[in-house]
């Protein structure tokens, strides 16, 4: 087994959790596999190396960690609900075609968001966040 990344118990360790080997397992996996996978995506991956854990507790873990703000939720178009490791400020692109979501940054289409909602008042309602899910296909090469 290889020695776990401080990154990722430094990340569990400072969302006040008990840094456990399924915890560190379960966010190393997330974090390798960089394309928003589904619980179960994560499940078959982590099987390779720790052949023991149950689907209960990849499941469990990640809410776990999400609640921490460790690593987010991500739903994707068709409801299917899918985990990001990357927490920084980021939107997402969602090919209908493949299912497959894709990190976008964009600072220019953050101050827009901002200034734009800055000057609306919702009744009621405090905006904590802004991040748009923009959904479409990507052309076919030809």
């Amino acid at each position: 087994m290889s020695k776990p990344n401080l990154k990722i118990i430094e990340k569990i360790s400072g969302g006040d959790l008990k840094v456990t080997p399924q915890r560190v397992a379960i966010l190393e996996t997330l974090t390798k596999m960089a394309n928003h996978p589904t619980a179960d995506q994560i499940y078959c991956e982590i099987k390779k190396t720790q052949p023991n854990i149950s689907l209960g507790t990849v499941y469990k873990t990640l809410e776990t960690l999400a609640q921490q703000h460790i690593i987010n939720k991500v739903k994707s178009d068709t409801g299917m609900l899918m985990y990001d490791a990357i927490t920084e400020h980021h939107h997402h692109v969602f090919c209908s075609d493949t299912n497959q979501i894709a990190d976008f940054f964009d600072a220019e289409l953050d101050e827009l968001l901002a200034g734009y909602f800055k000057d609306k008042n919702i009744p009621g309602f405090n905006i904590e966040d802004l991040k748009l899910h923009i959904v479409g296909r990507y052309e076919e090469e030809k």
